[in-house]
């Protein structure tokens, strides 16, 4: 319940009052002459009429005493120094006349300091009892934060500015030497490895993570460790995303998933990548997808010359449009709606732009999408590709960098069939041009799944649990390889730098993921509970779906780089001719829409192609 207006008045007078007579007893030493009473009783009621008036006008009683903020105190400064120069004018004034003063000057300014402190004193000794008998009504709820830095010392005051959260920070957690047993801001510092005790005898609400010198290794485990206990783990961002500097309550958020698949972050020479892209004309395929446009993103920090981005999808490319003019604060670039299977717009963007490296990202990856609608999948993936690759011969583009895929190894599906035909296609145009100075460099790069992308079952499995589920997983056993978005264009950037010409680059997945286990911790990490919650159900594969990926073929072995996490496939070798035909074969079956022949072709150009739980399975025999 809130004061009255008239009742904040009255108190302030009351202080006007108590503050005048506490400066005459200062003033002499709490012995106050009897000659001075009769000042007193001519003093107190004039600054008492002169304060009230300057209350009333700058309406100090206006604000809400609970809530005391710095415009109350401001309006008090004003009020407080505008009456005091006042009755210090008219102390002057007087005196010209009586020939005394009836307040002496130090009186006055003894008050002034007397009056504004017992004022601003008051209210901020309301708005804390308020705020404590509040929080006495409510249960805390006890945090610990990992990482005794600066960035944890300003989450746990980022949590005191907080106060109406109810939060009470149970103790630091930190490795560095010199710290253990030590306090910081009046808190214990404990070592990791007394973790989980702190974890049963506080039994915290929430844990905050808040370094970014942890192996992501060590924050797996310190999850791990905390579902086990239903403690949750929240992230405080990086100190660059902190706003105007400052961290706010609000920015520090659940950890993901995505969080937890992360690995070492990569070493990339980037003076390699920036010589290779810097003041260049940039052209990339399927820019408005996950990998297209992070490539964009990642591209405008190297200074291209121009960035051409394109994609037949008009909505998500005005997107991208709107964040790398908001965000990135790049102008360079150009957004182009087309689509790589239109000859004759491609020759016109190749005429107009004359692109010196490109980026082909641009293809249909649904594997149950394309196993139902093969044509489509051989007019974007393999027609597209071959129009992008002759037509960067023809414009003397220097490099061309085609994003492929895992499933495109021993392919099991349409869709991994047809971008093993592009892998090829490339691979033999290289072959025939040969890697000497003024040919195009062409470069494959394959990796798998893409944490957060479009096609990811990490999108699909967060709507699933914020419906209350159930989770789907196709099948019990399916593992999946999962790497973050920025690593894979990382990596695509590096390949791209270091290529002769004619290599596939196979990036290091690292451990394949049982996709039911990312499930169930994608459960525990939104605090509920498997089985009780939130159900799994186990669908059975989808039609061309694999229960494992893999990353080179049986007959293919791989060469290292100087970059640890790519490796080079040594793959089977096709003539240029031979698969141009085969493209061009494909390319008339389109046209008849005769979707069994055209499965059967593929067959015949690539023939560890085996179907998979797929209407195609009977071509197999």
């Amino acid at each position: 319940m809130n004061l009255p207006r008239w009742g904040i008045l009255l108190i302030d007078m009351v202080i006007t009052v108590i503050a005048i007579l506490a400066a005459y007893l200062l003033r002499f030493n709490f012995d106050i002459p009897s000659i001075e009473f009769k000042f007193i009783k001519i003093a107190v009621p004039l600054i008492l009429f002169i304060r009230t008036v300057s209350f009333l006008i700058f309406k100090t009683y206006a604000g809400i005493i609970f809530h005391t903020s710095i415009e109350d105190a401001q309006r008090i400064f004003i009020a407080v120094t505008s009456g005091t120069l006042f009755f210090t004018v008219s102390t002057i004034v007087g005196a010209q006349f009586l020939g005394y003063h009836i307040i002496p000057y130090s009186i006055i300014i003894i008050d002034y300091f007397v009056t504004i402190f017992l004022m601003l004193a008051l209210r901020a000794f309301v708005k804390v009892l308020y705020l404590e008998m509040r929080n006495l009504r409510k249960d805390k709820k006890n945090i610990i934060i990992y990482g005794a830095g600066s960035a944890g010392i300003t989450a746990k005051k980022a949590l005191d500015r907080d106060m109406g959260s109810n939060y009470s920070i149970n103790a630091f957690v930190d490795d560095k030497e010199g710290l253990n047993k030590k306090r910081l801001l009046g808190i214990e510092i404990f070592p990791s490895q007394q973790l989980e005790r702190l974890l049963i005898s506080s039994q915290p609400h929430m844990l905050l993570l808040s370094t970014d010198d942890i192996s992501p290794t060590k924050k797996q485990s310190i999850v791990e460790l905390c579902l086990q206990y239903n403690v949750k783990v929240l992230n405080v961002p990086p100190m660059d995303k902190w706003i105007n500097g400052e961290l706010s309550f609000h920015q520090i958020k659940e950890i993901r998933i995505e969080d937890l698949l992360e690995r070492d972050p990569i070493q990339l020479d980037l003076k390699v990548i920036e010589q290779q892209v810097s003041n260049k004309v940039i052209l990339v395929t399927g820019a408005a997808g996950s990998i297209g446009s992070e490539l964009a993103r990642q591209l405008t920090r190297f200074h291209p010359k121009k960035l051409i981005l394109l994609d037949q999808a008009e909505t998500p490319l005005h997107e991208l449009d709107l964040e790398l003019a908001n965000l990135y604060q790049f102008c360079n670039y150009e957004m182009v709606l087309a689509d790589v299977r239109n000859t004759e717009r491609m020759h016109k963007i190749f005429q107009t732009f004359q692109p010196e490296i490109i980026y082909h990202a641009a293809a249909y990856k649904h594997v149950p999408m394309i196993e139902l609608n093969p044509s489509e999948a051989i007019l974007t993936n393999v027609k597209g590709t071959s129009i992008m690759a002759n037509l960067a011969v023809q414009y003397h583009t220097k490099c061309f960098v085609l994003v492929s895929t895992d499933k495109a190894v021993n392919p099991t599906s349409i869709m991994g069939a047809s971008k093993r035909i592009a892998e090829i296609y490339v691979q033999a145009l290289q072959k025939k041009l040969g890697t000497s100075n003024g040919t195009t460099r062409f470069i494959t790069t394959r990796f798998g799944n893409v944490l957060g992308s479009n096609g990811s079952v990490i999108p699909l499995f967060k709507k699933q649990i914020e419906r209350g589920g159930p989770i789907t997983v196709t099948h019990p056993e399916i593992t999946r390889y999962f790497m973050t978005i920025p690593e894979a264009c990382q990596l695509v950037l590096d390949a791209g730098a270091m290529s002769k010409g004619g290599e596939i680059f196979v990036f290091d997945m690292g451990k394949s993921i049982k996709i039911v286990d990312l499930a169930k911790k994608m459960i525990r990490l939104s605090g509920l509970e498997e089985g009780n919650d939130i159900h799994i159900v186990f669908t059975g594969l989808r039609p061309g779906e694999k229960l494992y990926e893999e990353l080179l073929n049986q007959k293919e072995t791989n060469l290292p780089t100087h970059n640890p996490k790519i490796t080079i496939a040594k793959v089977r070798e096709y003539d240029f001719e031979t698969i141009a035909n085969y493209v061009n074969q494909l390319l008339t079956l389109f046209k008849q829409q005769d979707n069994e022949q055209l499965v059967r072709l593929l067959k015949e150009i690539i023939p560890e192609y085996k179907s998979n739980n797929s209407i195609y399975e009977k071509l197999d025999e």
